[in-house]
């Protein structure tokens, strides 16, 4: 399984040449597989950023969110009581961001290569990071 960061999923919809060599093939290697997924804190992160107007797709919030979703045929992990604990302990303290915190214990109960462009998510020990 590939979990995409939330930059991860924004370069490849709004600016591909933006992703590292390494992060492009496993994007499109976990697509063809169907094996790409994120974590729900990404899509918010993500609403977020459009309403702020800090990125601007062509398209209104929900529906660019239907399309990321839909045409890299992302599994959505949500939330759970393992990767809620994870993200509170001493395995994702490196990261001060609590959305990170949550994609990096994500990517980690799920076994998961997080495609992450953040340096700090890539120098958590024992995640498995891409770019």
């Amino acid at each position: 399984m590939t979990l995409l960061d939330t930059c991860a999923i924004l370069y490849d919809a709004l600016a591909p040449e933006k992703l590292g060599r390494k992060a492009s093939a496993a994007i499109a290697a976990g697509r063809a597989e169907g094996r790409l997924a994120c974590s729900d804190i990404s899509l918010w992160e993500i609403a977020m950023l459009i309403e702020k107007g800090r990125i601007r797709p062509d398209e209104d919030t929900l529906q660019f969110l239907h399309d990321v979703v839909a045409a890299n045929r992302l599994t959505v992990f949500q939330v759970t009581p393992e990767i809620a604990f994870l993200s509170a302990g001493k395995a994702a303290s490196a990261h001060a961001d609590p959305a990170d915190r949550i994609i990096a214990a994500t990517a980690m109960v799920h076994k998961a290569t997080l495609i992450t462009c953040d340096r700090k998510l890539r120098e958590i020990p024992g995640l498995k990071t891409a770019w």
